[in-house]
C-alpha cells in the first residue's frame, strides 16, 4: 500500500471515529432517508438553509452501517456546507469519492456515495432541485429511499 493510500485511510477511519455533522438537525428545512439494502448501510440527512434559502448553513446526519459509509457521509457534510443547494444538486460522485481519495470496490462504491444520494434527494424534495438520473426511482436494485 503506498504512503497516500496509508493517508487516505487514515483520514476514512478519523471519519468515522469522530463523524462531522453527526446527529441530524431539529427544525430542518430539507431532510431525507436511504439505504443501501445490498449491505444494510442506512443514512438520514437533514439541512439547514441559511437566510438566501439556499446556501447550505448546516447539515447533519444519522446512520449505520460500514466504515465506507459512515465516513463518506461524514466527509459530505464538510464537502457541501456552505455551498448552494443548486450547486450541490449537480455535484457529481467523483468530487466525493476524490475526496475519499482511495480505490473502491463496485459495492464499497454504492456504500461511499449513499449519503450523496440521500442529499440529493432531500434537496429534491425541499427545493425542487434536478434529481439526476441515478437516484430516480427513488427505489432501483441498488438503493432505496424512504
Amino acid at each position: 500500500m503506498s504512503e497516500m493510500e496509508q493517508m487516505y485511510r487514515e483520514v476514512i477511519l478519523d471519519h468515522y471515529k469522530s463523524p462531522r455533522g453527526h446527529g441530524l438537525i431539529e427544525n430542518a428545512d430539507a431532510q431525507a432517508e436511504g439505504q443501501n439494502p445490498l449491505c444494510g448501510d442506512e443514512v438520514t440527512i437533514s439541512v439547514k438553509f441559511g437566510a438566501d434559502g439556499e446556501t447550505i448553513e448546516s447539515i447533519g446526519f444519522e446512520g449505520r452501517g460500514c466504515a465506507i459509509s459512515q465516513a463518506a457521509t461524514s466527509m459530505l457534510t464538510e464537502l457541501v456546507t456552505g455551498r448552494s443547494a443548486t450547486e450541490v444538486a449537480a455535484l457529481q460522485k467523483e468530487e466525493l469519492l476524490e475526496e475519499i481519495g482511495i480505490p473502491l470496490t463496485p459495492i464499497r462504491l454504492k456504500c461511499a456515495i449513499l449519503g450523496l444520494g440521500v442529499l440529493k434527494v432531500a434537496l429534491h424534495k425541499a427545493k425542487g432541485t434536478p434529481l439526476p438520473q441515478e437516484w430516480q426511482g427513488l427505489g432501483g436494485d441498488d438503493l432505496s429511499f424512504a
